[in-house]
């Protein structure tokens, strides 16, 4: 079926597309046109791994396409207290970093992908700071670097202190803005991945109707965390991304390992759920039982430290464990001292009341070390996408700097796809939902069945859940019959060691996994 497009849009590469047609076989046929399209590549999301790859296309030329549902300095990477890690201490190295990051990812970590985010993050930390980023230095002008759990050297830069990703997405949008090379659409959701017959990805499909045909599509969409009805994520951390690409024939990979961050605040109103940093246990504070006493290592990987919460909370039937920061200097975490006393409760003087909460998708879309997805033209970066980087622990601090790593590489390599076909087509994009959001009642059945500790009945009652990615992630957990990171089976509670290096890979339009080794 032709497209009828007025003379006047032809050269904008915008086509038009009946709305409620489902059918994937219908084509577009793209009109010939005498210039270059408007975009060279597309990018989906503007969090810290979209802004960077946007930037990074627009200054080598391109001409950039950036689309977010939420006003620019809005997304998840914005609440991000975390930093960057990166081996930037006369004392440190990429190979002490790499070391670090195998060791969290307890045995499933792709070294050549934490090689790539080790060797090249201090090279994007002075990127940032190229663009303007200011990040914390003591009045010396010396970098003030943190220490955080799973880190056996102080190797993380913020900026502000815990107000890290407001800050570097402030700047970050700011560039984009002023970048005459990108045009920016706030509030516009992208509801489908446009592919060509051959299968590769050409183009995205709005909600308002519009489709926007590029050499390279690069979602950058987020995570998955807010899956999960306890979580620190904002709303709409629902893995739409993951879907969207699943949707267009790429494959999805280790969604059983989903990271709990150990201390969000649990019992204050209006803060419920809210983080507090790790660097705040880096730089001293501790965890107490209700009695008092201490009952773990606060500097060890997350998934250890979540677990010991966890745990612990099981056993006593109580609601909360308290940290202590009474001894940290304010000055260091200002928004998290602020957000607390806004509610009434003063960290200065009194311990928090903290629990663990669905925080960090550590799987996603399968990508390469150029964040080439299993789909032609499709590119994955930031917490969308999994390289293996992280394993079944994520590493604190790691995942900003795999944002502004791969952000780079995908969109250097973005710019290497053909362009755009004059007279190709395009597979109608379907009128139906491929990324629904989840019901209240899906997200307390992800915490209950898919939680900090699973069991084979739970996840199985998990696969009847309406929605696609919870039943995903629920059969990735079934199979994987051990307990090793992020994935706790109390049906399974030991690691199995034949398990090791072997990632789960769910094809598209399949439900069940396949244990695949990468290198």
């Amino acid at each position: 079926m032709e497209c009828a497009i007025p003379a006047s849009w032809r050269n904008q590469w915008c086509l038009c597309v009946p709305a409620k047609s489902a059918e994937w076989d219908t084509l577009v046929t793209v009109p010939t046109v005498h210039e270059p399209p408007p975009s060279d590549v597309v990018v989906v999301g503007a969090g810290a791994a979209g802004l960077f790859a946007a930037l990074t296309a627009a200054r080598d030329g391109a001409r950039v396409t950036l689309v977010s549902a939420r006003p620019l300095a809005e997304t998840a990477s914005y609440w991000a207290q975390g930093g960057l890690a990166a081996a930037l201490a006369v004392d440190d190295s990429p190979a002490l970093h790499l070391e670090d990051t195998v060791t969290a990812g307890r045995g499933l970590v792709r070294r050549s992908a934490a090689e790539v985010l080790c060797d090249e993050a201090p090279a994007r930390f002075a990127d940032l700071e190229t663009l303007g980023v200011r990040f914390d230095a003591d009045r010396h002008g010396n970098l003030a670097l943190g220490l955080e759990g799973g880190h056996g050297i102080r190797r993380v830069v913020h900026a502000g202190g815990s107000a890290t990703g407001r800050r570097i997405l402030r700047q970050l949008s700011a560039d984009v803005v002023a970048e005459k090379r990108i045009e920016v659409l706030e509030r516009s959701r992208v509801r489908a991945l446009v592919t060509y017959a051959d299968g590769r990805v050409g183009a995205v499909a709005c909600d308002d109707g519009r489709v926007i045909a590029a050499r390279a599509v690069i979602l950058a969409s987020g995570g998955a965390a807010a899956l999960w009805s306890r979580t620190t994520n904002p709303p709409g951390s629902y893995g739409s991304g993951l879907l969207l690409a699943r949707a267009a024939g790429a494959d999805l990979a280790d969604l059983e390992f989903a990271q709990f961050h150990p201390t969000a605040v649990v019992g204050i109103p209006g803060r419920e759920g809210f983080l507090v940093s790790e660097a705040v246990r880096g730089e001293g504070a501790t965890l107490h039982d209700a009695a008092g006493e201490r009952f773990v290592d606060e500097l060890e990987p997350r998934d250890a430290v979540a677990r010991a919460i966890h745990r612990l909370l099981a056993d006593t039937g109580a609601p909360a464990v308290y940290l202590d920061m009474t001894a940290i200097d304010p000055a260091r975490f200002p928004n998290v001292v602020a957000a607390l006393r806004e509610s009434g409760h003063d960290p200065v003087t009194q311990r928090v009341p903290v629990s663990p909460a669905s925080h960090y998708m550590m799987g996603g879309i399968v990508s390469d070390l150029q964040g080439r997805s299993t789909v032609a033209g499709l590119y994955a970066v930031g917490e969308c996408a999994c390289t293996g980087l992280h394993g079944a622990n994520r590493l604190a601090s790691n995942s900003l700097s795999e944002c502004f790593v791969f952000g780079h590489r995908a969109a250097l390599a973005g710019l290497d796809e053909p362009a755009p076909r004059a007279g190709a087509t395009l597979r109608e994009p379907p009128a139906s939902e491929l990324a629904p959001p989840a019901s209240r009642e899906t997200r307390a059945a992800m915490w209950r069945h898919a939680g900090l500790e699973r069991t084979d009945s739970g996840l199985r009652r998990l696969l009847e859940d309406p929605h696609p990615l919870a039943r995903l992630v629920a059969a990735s957990a079934l199979a994987r019959e051990e307990s090793r990171g992020a994935h706790a089976r109390s049906d399974f509670p030991a690691h199995d060691p034949d398990l090791d290096g072997c990632h789960s890979i769910v094809p598209a339009g399949a439900m069940t996994t396949t244990l695949v080794k990468w290198t």
